[in-house]
């Protein structure tokens, strides 16, 4: 890795240590430090693009207010350029606090909350020009038991921090191995683009990319599942039925993969264009309609082979992007709920 990646996931590291604290003035004054003054920040919906001098007032400070006492605990963080030699940063990890006061509509429990999110950052000059997140909203929904939409099919749990627990090492040197888990990360998803127009399951090759114990950390709505067996029940098969042309419009797409050691990052704003046709999705109909996803993900492999793979997809863009109100349906979900005082309520009364 060059000086250059290492100053850039340095400030990242420095970035997300404030949001640890999450001292304010603290926060405020590595922003302004890290953000180039014309950065542009794409969150996931319903948060939408902010600009860079608005985030803390229009993503954490909320945040702070419904959990007055939130951390950032970090548990991936990677630096790399990517195939077209744009600097970038990733982090995986949750924000956690006791949830004391509405979020988003969200109603609170009083008890602890995690937010899991990924987050991505380019760099140019030293600086972010752009922040590429996603915040597994559909995740509290289910904690505070408002989740409007079907059960998933795979298990709902607290998503882990890498088995190996490197996550969050110094900087690598070992660019070619990066290069080499970039490389077999572009290869599995080439394969899995040949079903099913060249034959069936089979075509995928997962024996070939992916270990035999592997991890698959989807997102909330969709659930998480182990070995090709349970990613092929739980998500691979409802995925490819529900929009086979996945991957066909790649002039519609922007990824960006890049590597650091045996871990690998992909984003994309979006990095999916596919049609939801099929036998539905989710539980919903088959619209006919061209859809986009943004996921951005993470891979680690071991031996070789991938071993843990971390995905999270903007759920509530994509079901925004065929008229599902999932907010408005979580509202009203709500709003007929029982109100259930916090803890420290009860105790006052």
């Amino acid at each position: 890795m060059s000086s250059v990646h290492q100053h850039n996931k340095s400030a990242i590291k420095a970035f997300c240590k404030t949001l640890y604290d999450f001292d304010e003035q603290a926060i405020r004054h590595t922003l302004l430090k890290l953000l180039r003054a014309d950065a542009v920040c794409h969150f996931s919906h319903p948060l939408g693009d902010v600009p860079g001098n608005e985030l803390f007032d229009e993503v954490f400070a909320p945040l702070a207010t419904a959990l007055p006492d939130v951390e950032r605990r970090d548990v991936i963080c990677l630096a790399g350029p990517d195939q077209h030699g744009a600097e970038w940063v990733s982090c995986a990890g949750h924000y956690v606090g006791r949830f004391m006061t509405p979020y988003l509509g969200i109603p609170p429990t009083g008890h602890i909350a995690h937010i899991r999110f990924h987050e991505f950052f380019r760099f140019c000059g030293g600086q972010v020009t752009e922040i590429q997140a996603i915040w597994d909203l559909p995740e509290v929904m289910m904690q505070a038991g408002v989740w409007p939409m079907g059960p998933s099919l795979g298990r709902e749990w607290h998503v882990p921090a890498p088995a190996s627990q490197d996550g969050l090492q110094p900087p690598s040197t070992r660019t070619e191995e990066a290069s080499a888990s970039v490389q077999h990360v572009v290869d599995m998803l080439t394969a899995m683009q040949r079903y099913p127009s060249e034959g069936g399951a089979e075509v995928m090759e997962l024996d070939k990319f992916w270990h035999p114990k592997f991890n698959w950390y989807g997102p909330s709505g969709i659930g998480s599942a182990r070995g090709a067996d349970g990613f092929r029940n739980w998500h691979q098969t409802p995925f490819l039925n529900a929009m086979p042309d996945r991957g066909k419009y790649p002039d519609q797409t922007d990824p960006h993969f890049f590597g650091e050691g045996a871990y690998v990052a992909v984003t994309g704003w979006p990095n999916m264009a596919q049609t939801l046709s099929g036998d539905g999705w989710l539980g919903i109909a088959p619209t006919g309609r061209e859809i986009t996803l943004r996921s951005l993900d993470f891979w680690r492999l071991e031996d070789g082979l991938i071993r843990e793979n971390w995905v999270l997809v903007d759920l509530l863009d994509m079901w925004a992007q065929i008229g599902v109100d999932v907010m408005g349906r979580m509202h009203q979900l709500a709003s007929v709920r029982p109100i259930i005082p916090a803890p420290h309520q009860q105790e006052a009364g």
